[in-house]
């Protein structure tokens, strides 16, 4: 990556982590807060975009962070349609989807286009966002259901993806393009994937209940099982059971994975029974995303915050070493990520793309 100037901001609930970056070196990074109570005045994510930028613009000035001659800007990408994944500038439709959330997922990254794009406008320079969540790069295969009409999407952490599988290919001395790889994020949502080529062909979709299961997320579950669950219930809560109240949080209360280990290494079966078969689902799923591959893979890949746990990594290694190496990436890449992908395109190594608004996957022709 050239000499380039990037600033990268990712905004959270409570919080929006940003980042300068001079070359591969991060000189500065912050997690600005925002107030809780502040942001409960207003009424829209939209509404919040002027507060949030004032909060950072104030952090940088109490820093002496100066933007000038920055390159380019990279704001998370939330609220976008379906898109194969790349770095992408940001236009007035990117900034009108984000905001509005058109993929109909309201989270705060929504806010991270419109955010670059202010600061990008003030110091001139280019505004992009990088592997947005809703990368979907599916192969036909891996879209068909048993019902007719119904197709598979997949949400996934594809920005940490991406940058763990372009950064192990280098280490191979190869590109990402010329590899196959298993990758997963081990976080508070846990994502795993297949990449061949350099396109993720198949993953698990953990907004929609697939996968092992996470601290906050109730994973694959039977779906005749799940209909008698549902018996009586609020469909709204029911659907909370696949991003925030699922998993550890439906079994015990709690969603921090620390605590669980904790209780498991004092004795508690129940801990130790739902930590272990966390990860035997995990096995179980990089064993398909293996099979997607045809055998022919080049790694496994660990990133997310649990991988910095060595149990969990020594029996992912025992369970799926025989099939590839097993490599660990302990925590995340985002926004090295998010700036590494500005610096590509800056370097004329990978060609910017421009959103469509369209999702990438239309149904088949003969269905």
């Amino acid at each position: 990556m050239g000499d380039y100037k990037v600033f990268t901001v990712n905004p959270g609930s409570t919080s929006t982590k940003i980042a300068l970056f001079e070359g591969d070196k991060k000189v500065f990074s912050a997690n600005v807060s925002h107030d809780a109570g502040a942001l409960e005045k207003f009424e829209t994510l939209a509404d919040q975009l002027a507060y949030r930028k004032e909060t950072i613009g104030q952090l940088l000035k109490e820093n002496q962070i100066d933007l000038r001659g920055l390159d380019a800007c990279v704001g998370r990408g939330g609220g976008l349609l379906a898109m194969d994944g790349g770095t992408y500038a940001i236009d007035e439709l990117v900034l009108d989807h984000s905001i509005h959330a058109a993929n109909g997922v309201i989270h705060p990254a929504c806010l991270g286009p419109s955010i670059a794009k202010e600061f990008a406008d003030m110091y001139g320079a280019k505004a992009y966002t990088v592997n947005p969540p809703d990368v979907d790069e599916l192969q036909d295969l891996a879209r068909m259901t048993g019902i007719k009409g119904v197709y598979r999407m997949v949400h996934l952490h594809a920005l940490n993806l991406k940058e763990t599988a372009i950064r192990h290919a280098e280490s191979l001395g190869k590109a990402y393009e010329d590899c196959n790889f298993v990758v997963c994020h081990i976080g508070g949502g846990i994502s795993i994937s297949a990449h061949r080529g350099g396109k993720m062909v198949d993953g698990f979709d953990i907004v929609g209940g697939e996968g092992p299961m996470a601290p906050t997320r109730c994973g694959s579950v039977c779906a005749a099982d799940l209909l008698k669950y549902c018996e009586g219930k609020d469909l709204k809560e029911v659907k909370k059971l696949c991003t925030r109240s699922g998993g550890f949080v439906s079994h015990t209360g709690i969603s921090d994975a620390l605590e669980l280990t904790r209780r498991a290494e004092n004795g508690d079966p129940y801990a130790e029974m739902l930590w272990n078969t966390m990860i035997y689902q995990i096995t179980k799923c990089i064993g398909s995303m293996a099979a997607v591959l045809h055998g022919k893979v080049d790694g496994i890949l660990l990133g997310g915050g649990m991988v910095y746990n060595q149990d969990l990594v020594n029996q992912v290694k025992e369970a799926c070493d025989w099939i590839a190496p097993v490599c660990a990436y302990p925590g995340e890449f985002e926004m090295e990520a998010m700036a590494a992908g500005a610096g590509r395109v800056l370097d004329g190594k990978e060609a910017v793309k421009t959103y469509s608004g369209v999702c990438n996957f239309q149904g088949f022709d003969f269905a």
